[in-house]
């Protein structure tokens, strides 16, 4: 097995660090702009008209209207590909799609949909690397620049490099007979330079603050049940995935669908309440630290699948990972409630992989956001092994992505 030679590998180290550092940039400036418009659509709006922007009346206002908005960019800009044939990784975009895409991305974000920022932000970021890596380095292959430009983006988004990683073992990038550390170094640079740009900007915190766990033989049975079930509950939102977006498309304009699209969005929030809303990742701290009773935990686990569900196949712009976290966290609070006796710190890290691990198929991907959500090292080996058998009932299953039919 032949690498690349020593020189080949240290010309990259530059651009992969100029690539990182501008993925994350360009993260920042979105997650910027969606969060001052959220401010604005929910606290200063609302008390500007002297309304509560917590009622459920205004989620539904809201939520319409950002359906009305992103139907409206969709219609009028070109935003690229259906976002539901999307996965976080793919192809290269056009250029000129990404006005309307990111446009779509931040009313998305800010409007309270169920969705995150990693799949628009990381099309963005891979097409703008390898349209002006092809530009500056032509001697470079556009998979290279693809695989910078997707590192970059994940190690920024979840603040670490592993995550990059992980991910891109995954992926076949780069030549196959080429060591994989060889086919990493590029990525990894240009993963680091991203997360500790993220980190020195916006010191993001994706811990939950859980207390200490402390293994015990009988956790390693309890975390294989919790992982199946929540891989099994990941199954029926990605079984129920083409034919939700059979459904909405349907309505073949798509300032109508995206407009039916956020009604049911806004209707699904004052059912579920607004810890329902918005990407996730601070719902579910705050979900963390609230005492809600499993009734209430079991509603909640079902609203959100179901907002993952319209939202995503509707036609709004964004990601799948961020909200299954949540899931994956309200269905471990809910095991830990019906059964009191199993750790909360344990049962939450479980549902989450089986979650994510049911809804991308990324063995990886999902024991990193199981361990970040709870980062105790002690946890880690009962984790793998928890992973084994739900790997098992999600192997050779569709994936909650709608594939093109060929040209």
């Amino acid at each position: 097995m032949s690498g690349r030679p020593v020189a080949a590998l240290a010309r990259l180290a530059l651009p992969a660090l100029i690539v990182g550092v501008g993925c994350s940039l360009i993260l920042l400036a979105l997650s910027f702009a969606a969060e001052a418009l959220q401010e604005v659509l929910w606290t200063h709006l609302p008390a500007a008209l002297s309304l509560d922007g917590g009622s459920p009346w205004w989620t539904l206002i809201m939520l319409t209207l950002a359906g009305v908005a992103v139907g409206l960019v969709v219609w009028k800009i070109p935003s690229g590909p259906d976002p539901a044939t999307e996965g976080l990784v793919g192809p290269p975009v056009p250029v000129s799609v990404l006005p309307g895409m990111l446009l779509a991305t931040v009313l998305t974000l800010a409007g309270g949909v169920s969705l995150g920022p990693e799949n628009p932000i990381t099309a963005a970021n891979v097409a703008l690397a390898v349209a002006v890596g092809a530009r500056l380095m032509p001697g470079v292959k556009a998979p290279v620049w693809l695989g910078l430009g997707a590192a970059g983006t994940i190690g920024a988004l979840f603040g670490t490099p592993v995550a990059a990683a992980l991910i891109l073992s995954e992926l076949a990038l780069g030549p196959k007979d080429e060591p994989l550390w060889d086919r990493l170094f590029g990525p990894l640079i240009a993963a680091g330079a991203g997360a500790l740009t993220t980190v020195l900007i916006a010191q993001p915190v994706f811990s939950l603050g859980l207390p200490d766990y402390t293994p015990h033989l009988l956790d390693l049975v309890t975390s294989m049940v919790i992982t199946s079930a929540a891989a099994l509950a990941g199954l029926a939102a990605v079984y129920a995935f083409p034919h939700v977006h059979r459904l909405f498309h349907r309505v073949r304009h798509p300032l109508a669908r995206l407009t039916l699209g956020g009604l049911a969005l806004g209707v699904a929030g004052m059912i579920g309440g607004q810890i329902t809303l918005f990407k996730g990742l601070e719902e579910m701290k705050e979900l963390v630290h609230l005492s809600y009773g499993a009734a209430a935990l079991a509603l909640i686990v079902v609203v959100k699948l179901v907002a993952l569900l319209i939202a995503a196949t509707s036609g709004f712009v964004g990601g799948r990972i961020f909200p299954a976290v949540f899931i994956g966290a309200a269905l471990g609070l809910l095991a830990a409630a019906l059964v009191p006796g199993v750790p909360v710190g344990l049962a939450i890290a479980c549902a989450v992989m089986g979650v994510v691990l049911a809804i991308t198929q990324q063995g990886w991907l999902s024991l990193f956001m199981a361990a970040t959500v709870v980062t105790d090292l002690d946890m880690l080996p009962i984790l793998c092994l928890a992973l084994l058998p739900a790997w098992l009932l999600v192997s050779g299953r569709p994936q909650m992505i709608i594939e093109e039919p060929a040209a």
